[in-house]
């Protein structure tokens, strides 16, 4: 029981840590829409492997919602 708290709150801590990566400034190389796309990846598949779900499924929808994030005004565009 206690494991799979500790599970859920890692994955809470990096959703947050990927909607933080909105921010402007990271000097990558890579565009501001790859960088949300790898963050939100990463996010998804944490958070599909803390519920016991398809880790691919869960890797691929974060990697959409990442990558289209500013377009939903979630992510404020700031270039």
């Amino acid at each position: 029981m206690q494991t799979s708290f500790f599970f859920r709150l890692a994955g809470v801590t990096l959703v947050a840590a990927g909607l933080s990566a909105c921010a402007p400034g990271y000097q990558t190389g890579l565009s501001p829409d790859a960088q949300r796309a790898a963050g939100g990846a990463v996010a998804g598949a944490v958070i599909a492997k803390a519920l016991d779900e398809d880790i691919a499924t869960g890797a691929a929808l974060g990697g959409a919602a990442g990558a289209l994030c500013d377009d939903a005004g979630v992510c404020q565009r700031r270039y």
